[in-house]
């Protein structure tokens, strides 16, 4: 608690020492020079009873320090003066502080006289006594003196500077703590001196000194640091405790004081496992590090000492470990050379501060004499205080400033000046952008500190979220940090000290619809969702939003929710929470499904409430640039921070950031696997699926969705499907695809060709599979040799119509000639003829010895042509799978190559992941048959800025087709020269068809050695191409075998 219970101010205008005090103060000066033993003591006590009559202002204005300064150079002057400092001390406490700390040089001379041990005594009763009044602010002033006195050489100096910086550490925790980085070398050091006495008080103080550390987690270590810096061979053992603990706290200067010299020495082992628990702890500290500048005085020479280990350790595994630590410490460094840093106010700069002040507030008052003393040990504790950023006013008002202005001035007076001074060096050190980030006016909505995890990961620790009324915040952190997670713990009152919805009410916007309410109209869906708003409000509300009674319009309020569009459903979303009266809209990845136009809309809708604060998650950096008040970042050390101004502020102050307006991939990237060799097809320009005429129209529909739709695809595609909400782009993919026939027109398809394709709404792969990990669902796509999830499209189901027709009799010819008439019953194989495939045909209550190849049109006629496409797939898929098997070790890598770890890769369930987490899951499923083409409809949802740039990197050095669906233009046009426009039901191609290149044949031959799953090496035989000669003379060697009645294939062969 902070009050000026013991703080004397001064009544009245300020009287100087009167004549006869002042006589008194010389002449008591003059006989105190000359005392000893007991007799110095009690002069020392009387002289202290009258500097308290006089006033501690006599101090300066009979020149007492002065005076004394000169005596105590002279050990037969030097007795009394001791003496006096320490009665005046215990009497006048820190009213005379500004006085005598001045001595304090003199005094730690002192206390390695060598002949007077009466002198010596009276130097440490005087040391002690000072440094139990002096300000806990005044460490930065003292300490220069006390550095100096463990460096002498005598080693009473050292040690009495040694327990004085102790006794300072133990009265000042927090202000020492703030200096530890300069203690920590010198106390260390004084450690391995070679006098019993200065080694045990170094130990003491390097204890007392660390215990000012506030960190809880560093805390634990420190007997250990110490037993390290004694005895080097336990440096390996204190990192490895050190690398096994978890920390949650934010790391700051003097925790890192603490590590750092462990550290260093942990960079000169000579085991490389020492070496690589440092980059650990490095990597793990220095995540944890709220502001940059923290560790300003420690990266000159951490940052070399990690760049030299990741070059010359000899592990790889070590080295990317290294490489790791040297990315975060490289990013720290980054954000402490681009943040305004906050400006140091050396003591004369301030002293010129305090003189303004005293000017503008008591211009009565000459700043001369006892003021102006005072006043200069002021300056250095204030400066102390600005280059710690300790800015709290009780803090400068009770304890650092006004008693030191007390004995000059009223309270009122003191008040002022203390203000005037605060209020200035805020202003001018303190960054600009970080006073506007805290400073920001408005009405407060919420203002919590919080932590927050999901299952075993802590994802914000001890945290705040300061929002105000009608403001815009874009939520902004990689993937699976935590975003969407922190929107649902809002919304279901999860987040503690949150306000409760009875005083903020909070409403989470998402576009979809619960499959029982899908097919209620648009009205009674709102109507249930909002039961306390009376019918006609509700309609009103919708008409507002364009939802209007006229079965003609896109959003007929009287239609099914379901046949709503993305961008009418986002629409609807917004509308029922306006009728809720939301405080707080919280939109996860609004523009999602949404059309240039729809965006444009919903950027204006945003805009425009001014009483409503939203909290937005996307990955649409224009939307962010178009529509944010503020920046809400995930910090690296489990931190949420504010940012005024929209993304291009933030990448401002934040240039790592830059990676949310760039298509990178030099933070992650994912590689896809090479598609396999088509029969007949030798350059990647020509075609392997054509669709010529496609006419699609679903049921129930009198028009068309899509007609006349022709296109074709090959290897070197790399197409963009572009158009409106609506316009038809998905039903086209749907049978490009064959997930849906047309029912007109013709689709080609190369046989043995593989498509992976990645739906709009992604998550409804994985969704009957969320209890699975991704390993696990992957492996029980693939185990049967088919694709589990192909086989249930619509396009690939055997109707019934269809079914009745493959049970028709057919009237076939033998291989004898004679005619029978058969039912078949299964297609078990598949070989090359000349011009097309030939399928065995199993006949229904035949032997397998009477089965007969029938060609591929053929057996189309005869109704089994899904039956022939589903046997192809399953030779294409062997021939994809065929290059590796379908075990944990290789999925796992699959899923790696997609940029998901494995620890959520095959240790976490697909429920937990986070939205881009389970795209990269879907994507990896799609592409492990190593698909010719893929098609990806709204890829962009979801994945984060460094998820998009490795996504459009594999993109690039793809070997197939690619073809995409998105909104996101700046995605598309980055990636694909040819456009297939999609307007009114009806396809146009634009741009430029990518350049047709040879298929290097030998590329993908298959290699010289695999890999099983148990790691085994297997060596594979290849079957070497002969030449025609070779051929030749084979054949000849047969046919003489045949005559000799010898069987004609040997292993010589």
């Amino acid at each position: 608690s902070y009050s000026f219970e013991n703080v004397e101010f001064m009544a009245g205008d300020v009287a100087g020492v009167d004549t006869k005090a002042s006589a008194s103060i010389a002449e008591a000066m003059t006989q105190i020079s000359g005392k000893k033993g007991a007799d110095a003591i009690s002069a020392g006590a009387d002289f202290a009873a009258l500097i308290e009559t006089a006033g501690a202002r006599s101090m300066a204005e009979c020149e007492v320090t002065n005076t004394f300064d000169k005596l105590l150079g002279a050990r037969d002057t030097a007795e009394g003066p001791l003496w006096a400092v320490k009665s005046l001390c215990e009497k006048l406490g820190n009213k005379v502080e500004p006085f005598v700390v001045q001595l304090l040089p003199m005094i730690l001379k002192l206390v390695a006289d060598k002949k007077s041990a009466d002198i010596r005594s009276g130097a440490e009763s005087a040391g002690s006594a000072m440094l139990e009044i002096v300000c806990p602010h005044s460490v930065r002033v003292l300490l220069p003196t006390l550095k100096a006195g463990v460096e002498d050489t005598n080693w009473q100096v050292k040690m009495w500077s040694l327990k004085w910086l102790g006794k300072l550490a133990e009265r000042a925790p927090r202000p020492f703590s703030r200096a530890l980085f300069e203690v920590m070398p010198v106390v260390s050091a004084a450690m391995w001196d070679t006098k019993k006495d200065v080694k045990e008080a170094a130990t003491a103080t390097i204890l007392a000194a660390m215990n000012t550390c506030e960190n809880r987690d560093i805390k634990p270590f420190i007997p250990s640091v110490i037993e390290a810096i004694q005895n080097p061979t336990e440096v390996p053992e204190t990192l490895h405790k050190l690398s096994s603990t978890v920390f949650v706290q934010s790391v700051d200067n003097p925790a890192l004081s603490i590590a750092v010299p462990i550290l260093m020495r942990g960079c000169q082992e000579k085991k490389i496992e020492v070496k690589r628990r440092v980059c650990v702890i490095v990597d793990n500290m220095c995540k944890l590090i709220d502001y940059a500048h923290e560790a300003t005085t420690f990266l000159p020479e951490l940052l070399p000492a990690v760049e030299r280990l990741s070059v010359e350790m000899s592990d790889p595994e070590a080295r990317t470990v290294a490489a790791r630590a040297l990315k975060t410490l490289k990013n720290i460094k980054e954000s402490a050379d681009a943040f305004e840093a906050s400006k140091q106010m050396d003591a004369a700069a301030v002293l010129n501060v305090i003189k303004e002040a005293l000017a503008a507030t008591t211009p009565s008052l000459k700043g001369e004499g006892a003021l102006l003393a005072s006043c200069e040990y002021l300056a250095g504790m204030i400066s102390g205080m600005i280059a710690a950023m300790h800015f709290e006013e009780d803090e400068w008002k009770f304890v650092a400033v006004c008693p030191y202005l007390a004995p000059y001035m009223s309270q009122a007076d003191a008040e002022a000046v203390c203000s005037a001074v605060l209020t200035r060096c805020y202003k001018e050190c303190v960054p600009k952008d970080a006073a506007e980030d805290e400073d920001d006016e408005g009405e407060d909505l919420c203002n919590c500190e919080f932590s927050l995890g999901y299952g075993a990961k802590i994802l914000l620790n001890n945290t705040r979220l300061h929002l105000k009324r009608g403001m815009r915040y874009g939520v902004c952190g990689y993937n699976g940090c935590g975003k969407s997670t922190l929107m649902r713990a809002i919304a279901n009152g999860q987040v503690e000290n949150f306000p409760p919805p009875e005083v903020l009410k909070t409403v989470y916007v998402e576009h979809d619809i619960q499959a029982d309410q899908a097919e209620m109209t648009i009205v009674d869906y709102v109507c249930a969702m909002v039961p306390d708003v009376d019918r006609t409000v509700i309609e009103q509300k919708l008409d507002e939003f364009g939802f209007v009674d006229d079965q003609a319009a896109p959003a007929w309020r009287k239609g099914n929710v379901s046949g709503l569009s993305g961008g009418w459903k986002m629409k609807l979303a917004l509308c029922r929470a306006i009728l809720m009266n939301a405080d707080i809209l919280l939109l996860d990845e609004p523009t999602n499904h949404l059309d240039v136009k729809n965006v444009a809309w919903l950027e204006n809708f945003l805009i425009s409430q001014t009483k409503v604060t939203s909290l937005i998650i996307t990955h649409d950096s224009g939307f962010l640039d178009r529509v944010v008040t503020h920046i809400i970042h995930y910090e690296d050390n489990r931190k949420l921070k504010n940012y005024k101004g929209n993304l291009s502020a933030f990448v401002k102050r934040v240039p790592r950031a830059k990676t949310y307006y760039e298509l990178s991939d030099e933070n992650i990237s994912f590689t896809f696997p090479e598609p396999g060799l088509l029969d007949g097809i030798k350059s990647k320009g020509k075609a392997i699926i054509k669709m010529e005429n496609c006419t699609y129209t679903y049921p129930g529909r009198d028009k068309p969705t899509v007609r006349n739709v022709t296109l074709q695809a090959s290897l070197s595609s790399r197409v963009a499907v572009v158009g409106p909400n609506g316009a038809g782009k998905s039903t086209i993919i749907k049978m490009f695809c064959a997930e849906s026939k047309p029912q007109a027109g013709t689709v080609w398809r190369h046989q043995n060709m593989r498509i992976a394709y990645v739906a709009q709404h992604a998550f409804h792969h994985v969704e009957n599979h969320l209890d699975k990990t991704p390993n696990e669902y992957i492996q029980w796509r693939y185990s049967s040799g088919e694709d589990r999830e192909a086989l249930e499209q619509d396009g690939k189901k055997v109707t019934k119509e269809e079914e009745d027709n493959m049970q028709k009799v057919h009237t076939v010819r033998n291989e004898d000639g004679t005619v029978e008439k058969k039912i078949i019953e299964a297609l078990r194989s598949r070989r090359k003829a000349k011009r097309t495939y030939e399928y065995e045909v199993k006949w229904l209550n035949k032997s397998e010895e009477h089965n007969t190849w029938i060609e591929r049109e053929k057996l189309e006629e005869m109704g089994w042509a899904k039956m022939v496409q589903r046997l192809d797939q399953q030779e294409a898929l062997r021939l994809g799978l065929a290059q590796r098997p379908l075990t944990t070790k290789f999925v796992e890598k699959q899923l790696v190559d997609m940029g998901l770890e494995a620890e959520f890769a095959t240790h976490s369930r697909i429920r937990g992941l986070s939205g881009g987490q389970k795209v990269k899951v879907v994507i990896a499923g799609a592409m492990w048959n190593n698909p010719h083409i893929l098609v990806m409809d709204e890829p962009t949802n979801y994945l984060d800025r460094d998820s998009l740039g490795a996504l459009a990197g594999a993109i690039r050095k793809y070997g197939g087709g690619v073809v995409l669906i998105s909104h996101n233009r700046e995605f598309t046009e980055a990636l694909c020269p040819e456009r297939w426009v999609v307007e009114d039901g009806k396809l146009k191609r634009e741009g430029e068809v990518a350049a047709d290149e040879k298929i290097d044949l030998d590329a993908n031959q298959a290699p010289d050695e695999v890999t099983d799953s148990l790691g085994n090496v297997i060596k594979v035989k290849k079957e070497k191409k002969l030449t025609a000669r070779e051929l030749k003379k084979i054949e000849k060697k047969k046919a003489e075998r045949r005559k000799a009645g010898l069987p004609s294939d040997s292993d010589e062969d």
